[in-house]
């Protein structure tokens, strides 16, 4: 059933076209023809917000762009058009959202996340501006696009990824799962299509999916890249990614994804997996194994720490580790200074940190300590954190297997309930708005 659209809505949908109003030359009274100058348009009505053409045509640009760079067969333009609109419609509804519910990113985090970006890429920001302009972009265009982009990862870290919770008891029987079936050994490269399918979906709704996976099994079957594929009728995420999931464990992945690519060689393509969420194509891309064991040299190390402060200046604080150092060297027991002086939460216990993984520790400091003799005290040594001085009391080598399999268990568990999470929020989202396709005849 369709809704009424608000007056402004109507107002830009007739502003289609816009007649230029008729001039009188005096004397000859000459009257020029109304010229007609096409203004943007509206394809899709999302709630209260429009996506016009012009929107449509610039992210296809992009991605057709990104394709070409890699090497990536484009699909046919109606199919990549629907798939990126598709694209634009989800991203509008949670950008949407975002603002309904007071979520925003400052110009400060914008800023940094560019400089970032010039950075990886070995620019200054104005070399940057200049690799953008070449390429058609201009800078408040790409300022605008990565908000958008920064804006919905914190949306889904709050309404999804911050709500997945992984209890040890799960833990414990993905463990014992792996264990059992002994495949932990096994990793994949992986490339899916998704047909999706409604949860509840009629006869009809079914019979729809199943013809548009035999006419994509026909296309992968006809040599058609399964990137090119994935564009044109995946409704995965990731489909004008070329449905690529990168690497996943054997325990990543569900069952039925894992049941398939037990059998498949390295470049073979799957018979269509039907799932409640759809149909799947899978493409094995490469195949590795081995978990062998996780050993790492540990360091027992303790240290004192001198926060720095408005009260307490750089010079100051230099200057009292110095007195601490001072007073070491003359034979004064570290621990009792550590509990003393030093401002850490480890100080009632002289500063003792334990064992400590490599990682664990901010650089400066792991730089230090790794650069120290069993038995020795540092000098005075710098860290974001104020100023430290650090004894290595003993090392070893530790075989982490277990604690490295349980974390890696916890992190693939999370990552695959945060995927599913994601998707049944996104489809929720999209069932909750009014969405208008227009320009279908494009399509």
């Amino acid at each position: 059933m369709r809704t009424f659209i608000k007056p402004s809505i109507q107002f830009l949908l007739l502003a289609g076209i816009s007649l230029i109003s008729t001039s009188i030359g005096i004397g000859n009274l000459t009257v020029q023809a109304a010229e007609v100058v096409k203004l943007d348009r509206i394809v899709a009505i999302v709630d209260q917000t429009v996506v016009t053409e012009q929107e449509l045509e610039s992210r296809i640009r992009t991605v057709t762009a990104q394709f070409k760079k890699q090497g990536t067969e484009l699909p046919e333009e109606n199919i990549l058009r629907k798939q990126i609109l598709e694209r634009l419609i989800s991203d509008t509804l949670q950008l949407q959202y975002a603002a309904q519910t007071g979520l925003k990113v400052d110009d400060n985090q914008l800023d940094k996340t560019i400089e970032r970006i010039a950075e990886q890429n070995q620019m200054t920001l104005t070399e940057f501006a200049e690799a953008l302009a070449k390429d058609g972009i201009s800078m408040s265009k790409f300022r605008s696009d990565i908000r958008n982009e920064i804006t919905i990862a914190r949306l889904r870290e709050r309404e999804v990824d911050s709500r997945v919770n992984v209890s040890e008891s799960e833990i414990d029987n993905f463990l014992t799962t792996q264990a059992a079936n002994n495949e932990n050994q096994d990793e994949f490269e992986i490339a899916h299509i998704l047909i999706r399918t409604p949860e509840e979906g009629a006869t009809e709704d079914v019979q729809k999916a199943k013809a548009k996976v035999d006419e994509a099994i026909k296309a992968l079957q006809a040599g058609t890249s399964f990137a090119k594929v994935s564009a044109s009728f995946s409704d995965a995420p990731n489909a004008l990614e070329g449905g690529s999931l990168g690497w996943k464990s054997s325990t990543q992945m569900p069952a039925l994804f894992l049941d398939a690519l037990k059998t498949m060689q390295v470049g073979d393509i799957s018979q269509p997996l039907r799932s409640p969420n759809g149909f799947h194509i899978l493409k094995l891309t490469n195949k590795r194994g081995g978990n062998s064991p996780l050993v790492i040299e540990q360091t027992h190390a303790r240290h004192i720490l001198i926060k720095l402060s408005e009260v307490m200046s750089e010079k100051e604080g230099k200057l009292k580790m110095d007195g601490i150092k001072e007073r070491l060297d003359n034979g004064e027991k570290f621990e009792a200074l550590a509990r003393q002086f030093s401002e850490d939460s480890t100080a009632s216990n002289g500063g003792d940190l334990g064992w400590v993984n490599p990682g664990d520790t901010v650089p400066q400091f792991e730089k230090a300590m790794n650069e120290l003799k069993d038995g020795k005290i540092s000098e005075p040594v710098r860290s974001p954190f104020g100023w430290h001085i650090i004894q290595v009391l003993e090392r070893r080598k530790q075989d982490m297997s277990k604690e490295s399999a349980r974390l890696k268990a916890r992190q693939e568990i999370r990552s695959r309930k945060a995927d599913e999470a994601y998707q049944d929020w996104i489809r929720e989202l999209r069932d909750r708005a009014y969405v208008e396709l227009r320009l279908e005849d494009k399509f």
